[in-house]
């Protein structure tokens, strides 16, 4: 099973167009599924991405097989293209870094929507799903893909940029994740 936390709408409907899942509810959370994913749309924040993460943890069998994996769009430097996938590989939260892959790219996690460029790559969810992931020993393989979608310009981002950013994205992923032998 392939399990995905991301924190909008949006995003998820890229998930639900290109897979064709069937919308559901667990907890408080809204799921999107058929019989290989099952998606949550955890809302803005480490808090939810943490909460929903775990929703998942809780209400499924975990399986050597599953696949854990955050996908959403992320705020980047100049140096990164808009629409670019990432695969992130570190994230730093609270003034300390994780690493679970030190050949992929950092990425801080705010509290906040930011318009500075003080950072190379932020988003507002992806610690809080790493923490729910590494707290549970059965997970054996998990991901933080990413997709730019601003320079540091949040309000610029449009409920359909976010959508179309992760839907033409979908294949790399897929990709990605079959040369990881992930699924």
């Amino acid at each position: 099973m392939t399990y995905i936390v991301t924190a909008l709408k949006p995003e998820a409907q890229a998930f639900v167009d290109f897979y064709k899942l069937a919308k559901s509810k667990l907890g408080g959370f809204t799921v999107f599924s058929n019989a290989n994913i099952k998606l949550i749309v955890s809302g803005l924040g480490v808090k939810n991405a943490r909460e929903a993460t775990q929703t998942l943890i809780n209400h499924y069998d975990i399986t050597d097989d599953d696949v854990y994996l955050n996908v959403g769009i992320c705020g980047a430097s100049r140096v990164y293209e808009i629409g670019s996938l990432l695969e992130i590989g570190s994230i730093v939260y609270d003034g300390k870094e994780r690493v679970f892959n030190e050949k992929k790219r950092r990425l801080h996690c705010l509290d906040e929507e930011s318009s500075s460029d003080e950072h190379d790559l932020v988003d507002m969810e992806s610690y809080g799903f790493y923490d729910a992931v590494v707290h549970s020993p059965a997970i054996k393989n998990f991901y933080v893909f990413k997709v730019v979608s601003d320079h540091f310009e949040p309000r610029a981002i449009t409920k359909e940029n976010a959508k179309t950013f992760v839907f033409n994205v979908i294949n790399d992923i897929n990709s990605l994740l079959k040369t990881k032998d992930a699924i």
